[in-house]
């Protein structure tokens, strides 16, 4: 899986895909965002962002499992480990935060006071920074890690199974929550269900370790596992939110299927890993190029709205859903790859784009 580097091919691939997904996540967001609620532009709009958006909200976990892969068990003590991750997401956050915050007074977007804005980026996002929850969440992501290291080392391969058996049955809880209003124990005084510390993002920390620990399918079994995976979390994930879109204009509702932490989505994310774990093609004309994008891909991850605002503004009034979607979604996705290329030339490139 590895070059000569030492980086391992598919997590480049992987990286790029993601960061794509990401994107593309975002552009569909103007055809049914709406300070009323959920609602899809049109019903060509409603088609399109069930099987674009639905296809790409396992976005997310892949870059979770990635960092995983590669991270976990610690191979190094709590401080070494802190100093190099923060040191590498944290100063490019707050550089992007600050623009985020800085912009919309400075061009009279928002009439919020800019001492506002500064101080929130402590505790939450902003307005027009709602993409920066996955930075947050990551750190969250970083800071567990050396709690459960030592037990990834020395859990046995049906300890790990069985953790993923409840972390999935967890990922269920959604769903029965409207019907039941609580589950698991969970009651109006006490929110943390009996099933809590096996939820979330920790989950996708474990499966990635699982997958590099014990998992060494032939291409052939892994198409037959991976395969019906993504199909079936697909037609769940795409499927519900169409017609739910239908039914409601809730957010919670009519996103209900896209939640990264869904049992669709975790089947999509799964499927999707096992696939791209046998993508080795490392030929410098195209694995070059990957491996750039891949390297520039958290600066392309806290640009992209920027940018993407902007080709939305330029492009998307010539063309009719689709089209504009996947334009728009494709040019933003390039530009903010030319950008952090042309950031990452200057001499302190690392405290802007990681």
């Amino acid at each position: 899986m590895k070059t000569e580097n030492n980086r391992i091919v598919f997590l480049d691939y992987l990286r790029v895909i993601a960061c794509f997904m990401v994107v593309m996540v975002h552009t569909c967001e103007f055809y049914y965002c709406t300070d009323y609620g959920a609602i899809p532009s049109n019903d060509t709009a409603r088609l399109w962002l069930s099987i674009i958006d639905g296809a790409s909200r396992q976005a997310v976990p892949l870059f979770v499992m990635a960092s995983s892969f590669l991270l976990v068990p610690l191979t190094t003590d709590s401080t070494t480990f802190f100093k190099r991750r923060f040191s590498r997401i944290l100063v490019p956050f707050l550089v992007w935060s600050l623009l985020y915050a800085i912009m919309p007074v400075l061009t009279g977007e928002t009439s919020e006071p800019l001492w506002k804005r500064i101080v929130s980026i402590l505790y939450t996002v902003n307005d027009n920074t709602g993409h920066l929850w996955f930075i947050y969440m990551l750190i969250g992501i970083y800071l567990v890690m050396p709690v459960i290291s030592p037990w990834l080392n020395q859990v046995s391969k049906r300890g790990e199974e069985v953790f993923l058996a409840i972390w999935f049955l967890n990922t269920f809880t959604g769903y029965l929550q409207p019907l039941t209003n609580f589950v698991w124990g969970e009651v109006f005084w006490n929110n943390i269900h009996a099933l809590y510390y096996y939820s979330g993002y920790i989950g996708y920390v474990v499966l990635a370790h699982y997958i590099r620990t014990h998992v060494n399918w032939s291409l052939k079994k892994t198409l037959a596992i991976a395969v019906p995976l993504i199909l079936v979390g697909y037609a769940i994930t795409g499927g519900l939110f169409y017609s739910h879109s239908l039914e409601s204009t809730d957010y919670r509702y009519v996103e209900q299927s896209w939640y990264f932490c869904t049992f669709n989505v975790a089947m999509m994310t799964a499927g999707t890993f096992l696939l791209m774990r046998h993508v080795s093609y490392s030929a410098k004309g195209i694995y070059n190029p990957v491996k750039t994008v891949s390297k520039l891909s958290y600066g392309i991850y806290l640009m992209h709205i920027f940018i993407l605002n902007l080709m939305q503004q330029w492009l998307a009034p010539h063309f009719s859903t689709l089209p504009a979607i996947l334009i728009v979604g494709i040019a933003a996705f390039l530009c903010c790859i030319l950008v952090s290329r042309l950031l990452s030339l200057l001499p302190a490139s690392k405290w802007i784009i990681g």
